[in-house]
């Protein structure tokens, strides 16, 4: 059986299981998951001190809606024009355990919907600073995970998932995991200066943009405004997850909670960061 090792170190997310369940009850403590059946969200992946409270919020929003027998997470960083990207070993190493991979539908992902075959030596957080919450609230799941880019591909991309998926007669759920604005001389964008008003303008107007446009489940709008506003980081799993919430039913997203690092860590540079289930 081929496992894919954990690549990112304790900083991203904790070491241990005794860690892992600590924080997840902590970030969860006192959440009670919206009324609704959730079948898709979004969720950032800076690392569980500064973004774990939403993604571990999304994801327990989902597992509510009742169990999955999948769970598929659409990670980023892939410009426009890139393949989509599959995972196909049998298992991922997490402090939790190994989480069991769907290989044959990462297989067949790569013989039909034109993705290529992750490298055993590919790094990304993207999908791996989600996977303790996958096995934590999805215990008896299996994982679909997957990279989407930032264009239209990332939307046929999960349409040819979800038609597997279907196919097969496998119910699941879907996670795009993205983050928001990078701002600051960290990240070379700074329109609008530094300080207070600098913070102001990413909270309400260039984030809340795609944020809108994602609970509207725009899809064209979402790219086109990563393209100009440069306003995420992953522009195709947002598309990813949305499209499959439409597959199944959804109209509109819901977001759950909008923060930035700079409410845990002030600074010049920060980023945005959004809870969204649909």
């Amino acid at each position: 059986m081929k496992v894919r090792k954990r690549i990112l170190p304790p900083g991203w997310y904790p070491g241990t299981a005794r860690e892992c369940e600590r924080d997840i009850q902590a970030m969860v403590g006192g959440f009670t998951p919206p009324p609704g059946r959730w079948t898709a969200g979004v969720a950032p992946h800076a690392g569980w001190f500064f973004s774990g409270r939403l993604a571990a919020r999304v994801v327990r929003s989902l597992a509510a809606s009742g169990g999955a027998e999948v769970v598929v997470v659409f990670g980023g960083h892939l410009p426009s024009g890139e393949s989509p990207v599959v995972y196909v070993e049998n298992a991922w190493e997490t402090p939790l355990g190994n989480l069991p991979l769907d290989a044959d539908l990462a297989h067949d992902l790569a013989r039909t919907a034109g993705a290529v075959e992750a490298a055993a030596s590919f790094a990304d957080n993207t999908v791996e600073v989600q996977l303790p919450f996958v096995k934590w609230f999805f215990p008896e799941a299996v994982l679909l995970a997957a990279h989407a880019p930032a264009s239209l591909e990332a939307q046929t991309f999960a349409s040819a998932v979800c038609d597997l998926l279907q196919k097969r007669g496998r119910s699941a759920v879907f996670l795009g995991s993205a983050d928001l604005t990078h701002y600051g001389p960290d990240y070379g964008f700074a329109p609008k200066g530094t300080g207070p008003a600098a913070l102001k303008w990413v909270k309400e107007v260039n984030d809340r943009s795609v944020v809108d446009k994602a609970l509207a489940m725009d899809a064209e709008g979402v790219l086109e405004d990563a393209r100009i506003r440069h306003n995420t980081c992953s522009a195709g799993p947002i598309v990813s997850a949305l499209t499959c919430a439409a597959r199944n039913g959804a109209k509109r997203g819901v977001l759950l909670e909008y923060a930035t690092s700079h409410d845990i860590r002030p600074a010049s540079s920060f980023v945005g960061y959004a809870a969204i289930v649909f």
